[in-house]
């Protein structure tokens, strides 16, 4: 696929896009959350592949997945962002890129990937691979051995590679390329994401061995509510999963 320029969108452009009303807090946030990720994986890693899910949709995933990626590449990390939603994909129209060509069309007819193509001019550092065209079965090609090839192969031209996936509860998806990640990160909206809910998405990751990095709270007041409903004391943005580990029998 070729993006072309007229269709990548400047600095300013994603900022308006995604930051409407991001404050200097939330910006700090999302480099928080990349350093915790980085004392959180094993050093010998030299590509981490992070996938980005949530219990259900509406929490706010892709913006997620968008925003830890250009902090990636602002530290200087050349990081792929992959669209791994191949129900629903919104990278592409979050970001105002053609993605019309993209995962699919490699994973279902073969075509060689030119990596130059999906580079950003957001960042040099920073490419971006769509979802292309729909396909009838998301869950087999993202658990394809192909699928694996690719993101073993792509693990050898960069530094960090993340992929939003669709939420754990609504289809098998994200568990299914699961096997392939370093690990994933869950992404809960504050009062939104029901309790029902996020338990029963902890299950299926648990049941499935997912290896869960931690938990991104979504749309948080800077209140005193926050932190008494959810019981976390230190960031209001990334926690660091103990409290889910030690709920699953598992040691950080």
């Amino acid at each position: 696929m070729r993006i072309k320029k007229d269709n990548l969108p400047t600095k300013g452009d994603l900022r308006k896009t995604l930051h409407r009303n991001l404050k200097f807090n939330a910006t700090e946030q999302y480099k928080l959350l990349r350093t915790n990720i980085s004392f959180t994986l094993p050093e010998n890693i030299k590509c981490p592949i992070i996938g980005v899910t949530s219990s259900i949709r509406g929490e706010g995933k892709s913006t997620t997945a968008i925003n830890l990626a250009y902090v990636y590449a602002e530290s200087g990390k050349r990081v792929l962002l992959i669209d791994g939603d191949l129900r629903l994909p919104s990278v592409a129209k979050k970001m105002k890129i053609d993605g019309s060509t993209g995962l699919t069309n490699f994973l279902l007819d073969s075509n060689k990937i030119e990596i130059e193509k999906y580079r950003t001019e957001i960042n040099e550092k920073w490419y971006v691979f769509p979802c292309g065209p729909i396909p009838p079965n998301p869950s087999e090609l993202l658990a394809s051995r192909k699928m694996e090839k690719l993101l073993e192969m792509l693990s050898e031209y960069f530094d960090c590679i993340i992929i939003d996936l669709p939420p754990v509860n609504i289809v098998s998806d994200a568990v299914a390329i699961s096997k392939y990640l370093t690990g994933m990160i869950l992404v809960v909206r504050q009062n939104y994401t029901e309790k029902e809910e996020y338990e029963n998405c902890k299950r299926q990751l648990k049941l499935s061995n997912v290896n869960v990095l931690g938990l991104v709270m979504n749309g948080v007041n800077n209140g005193k509510s926050y932190y008494s409903n959810y019981k976390y004391k230190r960031y209001y943005k990334y926690y660091a999963s103990q409290e889910y580990q030690q709920n699953n029998g598992d040691e950080q």
